[in-house]
């Protein structure tokens, strides 16, 4: 019996080599050894793990254009996800964190079950679930969460803090006939196993930093923000913190209470969620426009230094290319700007 042939990756500029296993993905390798590159879908949809194939042969699983262009991959680009060695390979990273390198938790699997659901809007569920044994994990990471009964994986943030590993909870926006969203009304209960995989993503809580935090999300953006919000209440630390939440209309807002509290208790907290559509039902006099333009505004009137400014974001692809270049204008480096590019399962 023939054993799977083992190859050699070298990451450059960081110098750090692990192995990786013909049929597996660098990416998958790379989870697997604890050794923490930037990635996002890990599907070959949001280009976060693009790479240089500087030495070695390799071959492309199918991925999506838009996340890496012809012309990039007649230059030897490629998707760390989505490449397959069949030698020793050198790729150069073009994206990476020595801090989420430094942080790296191995990706392991964990038995569970689910414990509640709840509804908070009329499209937004939240989904608690039980682990057999507790899982690691940084504010703001993600997981991929399998039905087995149902042979369905969907990756989804951690709305819960670290500091309780046992039960982890989930902000999960509903969509039509989304094969995940709808079993939680419709067959998903307590009691019923899941499978949990993780962590996984780059845009966690950066600690002991005195500038402001900037939090901007919208949907189940809410989730790896509530966690990273809540983890930072919980450290103790102090910096100003601005949380920007977008929705449509006033029923889709959620723990308005809650941010209310946080900005009676919290030293220079201010909740700003804005609503794009709002109805004259609404009665709304907080803020309206899309987030990025709300955003800009507020930024431009509070003054801050841009170079002081962590910025998390958190939401679909045209909201993070909406609010990229308004952080560039705010003055935010763009090694302190963090994203989580939600993209739709192709699974």
């Amino acid at each position: 019996m023939s054993e799977t042939p083992v190859h050699i990756v070298r990451f450059e500029p960081v110098g750090v080599e692990m192995e990786v296993a013909e049929g597996e993905t660098v990416l998958d390798a790379a989870f697997r050894q604890g050794v923490a590159v930037m990635h996002g879908c890990k599907e070959g949809q949001c280009s976060s793990c693009k790479a240089l194939l500087i030495d070695g042969d390799v071959e492309m699983l199918k991925y999506s254009t838009f996340a890496l262009p012809d012309y990039e991959r007649d230059a030897n680009h490629v998707l760390l996800c989505r490449t397959l060695a069949h030698t020793d390979i050198t790729v150069e990273l073009l994206n990476y964190d020595e801090d989420l390198m430094r942080r790296s938790i191995a990706v392991k699997e964990f038995a569970g079950k689910v414990v509640g659901i709840s509804a908070l809007t009329h499209d937004i569920r939240r989904l608690d679930v039980e682990l057999e044994q507790p899982i690691r994990f940084w504010a703001g990471q993600f997981v991929d969460i399998t039905l087995p009964e149902k042979g369905i994986t969907r990756s989804y943030s951690m709305a819960s803090v670290p500091s309780s590993p046992g039960q982890v909870s989930f902000i999960i926006k509903k969509y039509p006939n989304g094969a995940f969203s709808t079993a939680l009304d419709t067959e998903l209960k307590p009691g019923d196993p899941v499978l949990v995989k993780g962590p996984y993503g780059g845009c966690f809580r950066r600690e002991e930093r005195p500038g402001p935090m900037v939090l901007i999300g919208g949907g189940s953006g809410m989730s790896p923000l509530w966690s990273i919000l809540n983890d930072h209440i919980e450290s103790g630390e102090q910096r100003p913190i601005r949380f920007f939440y977008g929705a449509r209309t006033r029923r889709d807002l959620f723990y308005l209470e809650q941010f209310a509290e946080f900005e009676q208790k919290v030293p220079d907290f201010r909740f700003i969620p804005a609503l794009s559509a709002a109805e004259p039902e609404d009665g709304w006099t907080g803020e309206t426009g899309y987030i990025h333009e709300v955003v800009a505004r507020t930024l431009k009137e509070e003054g801050f230094d841009g170079a002081s400014i962590d910025a998390y974001t958190c939401g679909p692809a045209p909201m993070i290319d909406a609010i990229t270049p308004v952080l560039h204008m705010a003055g935010v480096p763009p090694d302190q700007m963090y994203f989580d590019k939600f993209t739709q399962a192709v699974r």
